[in-house]
């Protein structure tokens, strides 16, 4: 399961990952946010309305749901069972809370959390990403002092600087080929991008 802060590249190394190794298989979440350009469904995301949504969490059908900035995002537990039964992995993209819902509900999860190398990288690509104006990449900056708050919850930390070795990380961390949680000094990380994210949220306009 990989989380992490909008625009650290958590969906890129997904995507990634599957193109590599046949055996990794990406779970497509249902959403209600509206899709963005060239997004397909039931490739990118499973599109829905809310109350559709709504009937999916009440029928038992997601195995975690969350709302993040005004939208509801779900994981289907169909796309895990149906991997098990392949006998492939099933990467989740999903926000700390879903992670957590998946820590109680699916104990033998793995969680990994994926950081930006840097502040000036993690700025850099969100302005690239183009598909969010100045008060939602703001507001996902709010997201994010909250989220990297959460790092102690995940087995293990992926810094994206490169990614083609973050692929390679996230697909040896699967095969149980990795010892030790993450880099050194992974809480120094932390503490410095929650400090440099404060700065720019109380910067003037």
């Amino acid at each position: 399961m990989l989380s992490a802060p909008t625009g650290a590249g958590k969906t890129t190394i997904a995507r990634r990952l599957i193109e590599r190794e046949p055996d990794f298989v990406f779970s497509v979440s249902a959403t209600t946010r509206a899709p963005r350009a060239g997004e397909q469904q039931g490739v990118d995301y499973e599109f829905v309305n809310e109350p559709t949504f709504r009937e999916m969490i009440e029928r038992g059908e997601l195995a975690e749901w969350a709302r993040v900035h005004d939208r509801w995002y779900g994981t289907p537990i169909r796309n895990l069972s149906e991997a098990a039964e392949r006998g492939q992995f099933a990467l989740l993209d999903i926000d700390v809370q879903g992670a957590s819902q998946i820590r109680h509900r699916i104990p033998d999860a793995i969680l990994v959390f994926i950081m930006p190398p840097s502040l000036d990288v993690w700025i850099d690509r969100l302005r690239a990403r183009g598909t969010e104006d100045a008060d939602e990449v703001q507001r996902r900056l709010r997201s994010a002092l909250d989220e990297l708050a959460c790092i102690d919850e995940f087995d293990f930390v992926v810094v994206n600087a490169d990614l083609e070795a973050s692929v390679d990380q996230v697909g040896e961390i699967a095969r149980g080929q990795v010892n030790g949680r993450g880099p050194v000094g992974v809480q120094e990380r932390v503490a410095a991008l929650r400090a440099g994210v404060a700065a720019l949220l109380d910067a003037p306009d």
